[in-house]
């Protein structure tokens, strides 16, 4: 049984693979739900791929993903990506900086 941070997509080869769920979120520029998830492939780098797509919150149980069209959209995600690395960035930094004496 799947919960609500992981869902299974049928891939270019026809097999099931599961993807978790990173974060979901609603663009007031857009008017859009997108849904940022990864299937924990890596690339060439050794980097976790990672995917976007547009989505509809209310069809939680016949979740169709449906692809971004636009540089707008494109530009929304990747701001959103950033801050948030970087926000990770700064967390890892502080707890690493941080001492016991």
């Amino acid at each position: 049984m799947e919960d609500k941070n992981t869902f299974t997509v049928i891939n270019e080869e026809g097999k099931e693979v599961v993807c978790n769920v990173l974060f979901t979120f609603d663009s007031d520029e857009t008017k859009k739900s997108y849904i940022v998830y990864t299937d924990n492939t890596k690339d060439k780098q050794g980097n976790i791929q990672v995917y976007a797509s547009i989505y509809d919150p209310k069809q939680e149980d016949n979740m169709e993903l449906l692809p971004i069209e636009t540089d707008k959209e494109w530009k929304v995600i990747e701001t959103i990506l950033e801050s948030l690395q970087e926000e990770i960035r700064n967390t890892s930094s502080d707890n690493s900086n941080s001492s016991v004496n």
